[in-house]
């Protein structure tokens, strides 16, 4: 314990444990509104169609995360317009964008000259290579998405449960929908440094589930979700660094030991 106390005292920890709290609170609000409009799988598509831009970047020698985000916006954009407008099955267009982003991605990776970059903590997460600079942008986004939801709680709500009675109270729909989208976008970005391209999916939903099976209502599990996911991220931080191993790997098994726990607990009290 002592040992992790002390090891707050360098930078690189000391961030990782700011950007894992900013983490869990951003994962927390987009992931709660995600699992109650019951669209996780455009979230899988949008996570995975960011790789296009990490391979476009490198190739363009920008900054792989400015591709992921740009990628990730247009993907959410065009997830919704897809279903919204050009009638496509949205099943459909989630595979469609998930495969052109991974795709573009590899190929543009490949067609970098030079060393091909290591990837690993693109697709895996890698919590302790967090820079101050990625700790200011979710410290912004944090405070973006706390306002959004203290501001528009209720439209929020009605548009994550009820669309056809938000129309009728005289909401334009679509554009609040295409304006949770980029924030769901970046807010997948922000993450994959915590849990990486592959897992990140798990981060926006299994905290949910945990948060399901002691409430259903919307407030209280953004909070439950933050503090789980929290707890998750500290789990992860501390075996990555011990054990020199990704950090999204040990942070989605310890949620998923957790569910897993609780869940077999509250049976056997609601048993007895």
């Amino acid at each position: 314990m002592q040992e992790i106390i002390s090891l707050l005292g360098f930078s690189f920890f000391s961030n990782a444990v700011i950007a894992g709290l900013l983490t869990s609170i951003i994962a927390g609000i987009a992931g709660t509104y995600i699992v109650s409009r019951k669209i996780v799988f455009i979230s899988g598509g949008i996570t995975h169609a960011s790789f296009g831009g990490i391979g476009l970047a490198y190739f363009l020698g920008l900054n792989p995360f400015f591709g992921a985000a740009v990628f990730a916006v247009l993907s959410a954009l065009g997830i919704e317009w897809s279903t919204q407008k050009a009638q496509v099955r949205e099943d459909s267009a989630i595979a469609i964008l998930w495969s052109l982003g991974m795709a573009i991605g590899i190929i543009f990776v490949f067609l970098t000259p030079g060393y091909a970059p290591n990837l690993m903590s693109f697709l895996f997460g890698n919590i302790l290579t967090v820079t101050t600079t990625d700790i200011i942008t979710m410290l912004a986004l944090t405070v973006l998405l706390i306002a959004g939801i203290t501001l528009f709680y209720r439209l929020i709500l009605y548009i994550a449960f009820d669309q056809e009675y938000t129309k009728t109270l005289g909401f334009n729909t679509t554009i609040v929908r295409y304006i949770i989208s980029i924030i769901i976008a970046l807010s997948i970005v922000m993450s994959i440094r915590v849990a990486g391209i592959i897992l990140l999916l798990s981060l926006f939903t299994i905290p949910q589930a945990i948060a399901n099976i002691f409430t259903h209502d919307f407030k209280k599990m953004i909070f439950i979700s933050i503090a789980f996911s929290f707890l998750g991220v500290l789990t992860g931080l501390i075996g990555s660094y011990y054990f020199n191993l990704p950090s999204g790997a040990i942070i989605i098994f310890t949620l998923i030991i957790f569910w897993s726990i609780l869940k077999v607990t509250i049976k056997l009290f609601r048993t007895h």
